[in-house]
């Protein structure tokens, strides 16, 4: 064979390659994810379902399922046939609140602490950084950085206390009025994986308990955030940020 074949061959190889990458990648990118399943088919599709572009979700009355693909959410509700690997809307795009919640520290923002006249209270009022402990809501809590770990409240128009307890030891900690976080008590509680941490106090109606799971590292996107939470059990994190994307999802239409 030739030296000029030679390089053709080499070429034609190399364009076959580049084309199957191409084709690889689209393949991932067109993949979803089940973030959140709720009503009668929800055992069929539970958090953490992967999907395939050609993988069909078929659901009944009652069904809203939230897929998300490429960090942006996609809501099928029931009844109804769908196509998992439909294309996202185009104009979602990630939404101030999404970068907010996914930042690696909270925002110090004041925004909503107090309403105008005339002004409703929101239905649900949300913690708008992942990594914030809201003391309301228990079960597994990815933590970002131990040492920097915040308890944050709803409503920071009072004076406010918490008894936080483990074990043989307890600490009451103080949230003054104007105040929307706290700083974990470390000197006497210190972060531990895998032990149960009991909160109460501050008008919760029973004691919440809280159970610390440790990440390798900062989730840089939605998707891997999403991930990473539903791997770790932790629920009301993966919840905070479903309900931020789709809000952008609604916005967009």
């Amino acid at each position: 064979m030739s030296c000029p074949d030679i390089r053709l061959r080499r070429l034609g190889l190399t364009a076959a390659a580049a084309l199957a990458a191409v084709a690889v990648t689209g393949v991932a990118a067109a993949q979803s994810i089940v973030v959140r399943s709720t009503g009668p088919s929800a055992s069929k599709y539970p958090a953490g379902t992967k999907l395939k572009a050609s993988d069909r979700v078929v659901l009944v009355d009652g069904d809203k399922v939230v897929l998300m693909q490429g960090g942006k959410t996609r809501t099928l509700t029931g009844k109804g046939n769908f196509v998992a690997g439909a294309t996202v809307q185009a104009s979602q795009s990630v939404s101030s609140n999404v970068t907010r919640m996914l930042a690696k520290s909270p925002s110090q923002s004041r925004a909503g602490a107090s309403r105008g006249p005339g002004e409703e209270e929101p239905v649900v009022v949300r913690a708008t950084n992942l990594w914030v402990l809201d003391y309301r809501e228990g079960g597994n809590f990815c933590v970002l950085d131990p040492a920097m770990l915040m308890l944050w409240r709803p409503d920071m128009t009072s004076d406010t206390a918490l008894t936080i307890s483990s074990g043989s030891k307890s600490e009451t900690v103080a949230i003054v009025a104007g105040a929307q976080y706290r700083k974990w008590p470390t000197d006497v509680l210190p972060v531990e994986y895998g032990v149960d941490y009991r909160i109460s106090g501050s008008g919760l109606a029973a004691p919440v308990t809280v159970r610390f799971a440790a990440i390798a590292a900062m989730p840089e996107t939605p998707d891997a955030a999403s991930e990473m939470l539903m791997a770790k059990g932790c629920t009301p994190q993966l919840d905070r940020l479903v309900d931020a994307m789709t809000e952008t999802e609604s916005a967009d239409g």
